[in-house]
């Protein structure tokens, strides 16, 4: 019997990645992520979609579009307490991308859309790794759909509201402990609805302030498919096909930012982000078939964070634009129930960023983003896995901008 729920539990951790602190992804735009990943006091290009609808409508011209994407290049390190065992991931290369389109119908109303990918990660430890039976891979992705409109009144203040429509999947493998055969997958898909408002304000030539709140996302997944490969004595205890169910919370942010132009080469901006983690509490996770996996709920009780960012702008000349920023990512997970699906530590950040504008209207967009998770102890309980974690991610940007 203890076996079977030490099953169960290690089954639960797979929604963790979904929406740990280092895997929430704000790499929505290329100038935003040069600057610190700061856009809330910013309206750069139709990518306000993400940041700050209310800016929307504030971009010269009629029609703006913004695509683009990047590259997460990840290492994530375990050593073992009092050993000398250390396991590294062998991470594939995560690719999140971004496509916005705003139109102007009237000169102070814009009706845009626009599709990113705000969560999503990829993990491979090896097959026979120490934590081999809380993870070994995954593979997910979610991908938001936002139709926006937004209203400028006067070029002082501005309003912007979107729809948001989430479409999740993950795919997971790990081993269980009855042989050394033995595994699980497990593979869903969920979709849900939530949210985008923003509110920008421009007191002054020099001053732009903004304020931002994107809704939580309860991912309700249904009838996902449990794949488990046990030692035939065991087939009606742990049937090998499966159904599950679960509910994965992607939690709300309000993100606070503030923008000062000392002149027309350089800016300053700062802004804060409140990520509102503590709506994960637990995971309910649900069988159709249970057999000896008892239906259960996982505690998580992970805790809200809040992210402070600082970068600056310097336009160089009409043909080059340099950016560069900081920010510190304290960890929102619970020392008791620290998990290696997520490797989700207190973590500082570098970026740099450049535009380069060809012709009017025409911009190339590069951006770099570092992150250091700084080494720490940790532990899962339930599992009674622990060790020392330490992360390096880098991840290169490119994308372009047009409008007319």
């Amino acid at each position: 019997m203890k076996k079977h729920l030490f099953l169960l539990l290690v089954l639960g951790l797979w929604s963790v990645v979904m929406i740990g602190g280092g895997y929430q992804v704000r790499l929505q735009g290329h100038k935003q992520t040069g600057i610190g990943l700061i856009g809330t006091p910013f309206s750069f290009d139709a990518s306000s979609i993400f940041y700050n609808p209310g800016s929307l409508a504030f971009y010269e011209g009629k029609f703006s579009a913004s695509v683009g994407a990047s590259g997460i290049f990840s290492n994530h390190i375990y050593q073992k307490d009092g050993t000398n065992y250390q396991a590294r991931t062998e991470n594939p290369t995560g690719t999140p991308f971004f496509g916005y389109f705003s139109y102007k119908i009237k000169e102070k109303l814009a009706v845009a859309v626009g599709v990113y990918t705000p969560f999503g990660s990829s993990a491979k430890w090896n097959e026979d790794w120490a934590g081999r039976y809380l993870i070994r891979d995954i593979k997910l992705s979610a991908i938001y759909i936002q139709p926006t409109v937004a209203y400028n009144f006067k070029d002082k203040f501005g309003i912007g509201a979107g729809f948001v429509i989430a479409i999740g999947s993950v795919e997971l493998n790990k081993a269980l402990p009855y042989s050394e055969t033995s595994s699980a997958n497990l593979q869903g898909n969920a979709t849900n609805y939530g949210f985008n408002a923003g509110v920008f304000y421009k007191p002054t030539e020099k001053l732009s302030i903004g304020v931002d709140y994107r809704s939580q996302i309860m991912m309700d997944l249904e009838g996902g498919d449990a794949t488990f490969t046990v030692p035939s004595a065991l087939s009606t205890s742990v049937p090998s096909e499966n159904k599950f169910d679960a509910s994965l919370p992607l939690p709300a942010n309000l993100d606070f930012g503030a923008a000062y132009a000392f002149n027309d080469k350089f800016t300053l901006a700062v802004e804060v982000n409140w990520i509102m983690w503590s709506t994960y509490e637990s995971l309910d996770f649900t069988f159709e078939q249970a057999g000896e996996l008892l239906n259960n709920e996982n505690p998580r009780e992970y805790k809200d964070t809040w992210i402070p960012r600082i970068g600056g702008q310097y336009k160089l000349n009409d043909l080059f634009t340099f950016r560069a920023g900081a920010y510190y990512d304290s960890s929102p997970a619970n020392e008791k129930y620290f998990t290696p699906e997520t490797v989700t530590l207190n973590t500082v950040a570098f970026t740099l960023g450049a535009t380069i504008t060809p012709v009017k209207g025409l911009e190339i967009d590069l951006s770099y983003l570092e992150l250091h998770g700084l080494e720490a102890e940790k532990s899962y309980e339930p599992a009674n896995f622990s060790g020392s974690y330490k992360t390096m991610t880098a991840i290169p940007g490119i994308g372009i901008s047009y409008r007319f």
